[in-house]
């Protein structure tokens, strides 16, 4: 099959188009089968959902389930709402237990029960122990497809134990998992040891005891951050008495810091990680009808700030003209600074020990800032309007104003992470609301001190 360079997909597209429009179905049905699954998937997640329909109608059964591994939560729902029960546990049937829990998560709960139901009763006891926890959670990114080994076993049982499954060892098996006869996890054992050891050793002998287990319940991006710290492959899922439940894998991994390297950028302008760039109008709007809303409310906290200094505004009709700098640096600065900071949470290198000294320095660069542009901007109003008291006026307000953007950019989505709220959703629009009262009521409020009668 074809590996595809990025911009022959493009060109793929408009084959598709062009064909499903003339309804010539063997010619999509010949591109496809010359394509990998990751170029399908690709193809897939780049066409509008009426393109995607028709692609995915001439995808063969037999690929469909390891293209569905490949896609997005939203792209998977999208080719899976209108399917049967019967078709989409068809499509599901050879696929690892953890894929299969994500997309009964995406389903509509109806069809999600009535898939478990057509499963076959080992099938549908691995993807409901896996439902049962959220999947941003280590028990929602786990596979129960795991092989243990007991510690009084030696090297050559287990050597013909591994010949025997042959075939169905589990993808990324870089260690077997060690566990005693109520299935408590005990340590692990590498694939490494069983190759090169000596027949007659033990695995007591030879298991890994420091690899650290996974609670269940852990949050999903501190199981990457422990992947990461550790360099693992795998590692093993505990519930709350050290029972082994599973095992998560660094593909699983791999999804988790995508998406957490997205989510914050996307969720500054109110929209979530994981939305489909092609995604209808029907599904896509009220996403973002939320967001804008909130936007709106916070907008007019700015206006009635602004109608404080109403007085001001009227006798002096420059300040209105030169107002909107002041908040415009201020929402700079405190983006900068808030972007830095909500990536900095997400990678878990923001916490109580190193908050005091991220406040200061986003400070100083304030300070540091706020002075140079203060000159900039109080040597630009002198030469327009000549006049002394508004350039240090708006200097001044410059300052402040990126002082108070810098503090509100650290602190706000530390704040926002305490009571359990996601930063990059709120942090956006709650940091332009207060950048924007600060700029005018510094600037105004100077104004009104030094131009009062």
């Amino acid at each position: 099959m074809n590996k595809l360079h990025p911009t022959d997909i493009q060109q793929q597209l408009v084959n598709v188009n062009i064909a499903a429009e003339r309804g010539d179905e063997s010619t999509i049905d010949q591109m496809l089968s010359s394509l990998s699954d990751g170029d399908i998937a690709r193809l897939l997640i780049l066409s509008p959902p009426k393109m995607r329909q028709v692609t995915w109608k001439f995808v063969d059964n037999n690929r469909r389930s390891s293209l569905l591994s490949l896609l997005n939560d939203e792209v998977q729902a999208d080719l899976l709402e209108d399917l049967e029960a019967s078709e989409v546990a068809e499509i599901t049937a050879d696929m690892e237990a953890d894929d299969v829990a994500d997309i009964l998560q995406q389903l509509p709960d109806r069809l999600s029960d009535e898939v478990l139901q057509s499963m076959d009763t080992a099938r549908r006891q691995r993807a409901q122990a896996m439902l049962d926890y959220s999947e941003d959670t280590a028990g929602g990114l786990m596979n129960t497809d795991i092989i243990t080994v007991r510690k009084p076993l030696s090297v050559e049982v287990v050597q013909r134990y591994l010949r025997l499954l042959g075939d169905t060892l589990p993808v990324n098996t870089d260690h077997l998992i060690v566990v005693d006869r109520t299935q408590e996890f005990i340590g692990v054992l590498p694939i490494t040891k069983i190759l090169s050891s000596p027949l007659t050793t033990t695995v007591e002998n030879l298991m890994d005891v420091q690899t650290p287990s996974i609670p269940a319940t852990l949050p999903a991006k501190e199981v990457a951050q422990l992947f990461e710290v550790n360099n693992l492959i795998s590692a093993p899922v505990v519930n709350e008495d050290n029972i082994l439940l599973g095992r998560i894998t660094i593909d699983d991994v791999v999804d988790v810091i995508r998406e957490d390297a997205e989510h914050p950028f996307l969720g500054l302008v109110g929209m979530s990680g994981d939305e489909d760039v092609f995604s209808s109008v029907r599904k896509a709007a009220p996403k973002r009808l939320f967001w804008l809303g909130i936007n709106l409310l916070t907008a007019f906290v700015a206006v009635a700030a602004i109608q404080l200094f109403e007085a001001a505004l009227e006798r002096f009709v420059v300040l209105a003209i030169l107002m909107p700098v002041v908040a415009s640096m201020g929402g700079i600065a405190g983006s900068q600074t808030i972007t830095i900071v909500i990536r900095g949470i997400a990678q878990g290198n923001v916490g109580h020990g190193n908050i005091s000294w991220l406040v200061g320095r986003e400070i100083l660069m304030g300070l540091i800032n706020g002075f140079f542009w203060a000159l900039v901007i109080a040597s630009i109003v002198m030469v327009w309007y000549s006049d002394l008291t508004l350039a240090i006026i708006i200097a001044a307000a410059m300052m402040l104003g990126l002082v108070i953007a810098a503090c509100v950019g650290v602190l706000l989505p530390i704040a926002l992470e305490k009571v359990k709220i996601d930063p990059a959703l709120a942090g956006g629009v709650l940091l332009t609301t207060v950048t924007d009262v600060a700029g005018f009521m510094s600037f105004l409020g100077l104004a009104t001190l030094f131009y009062s009668p």
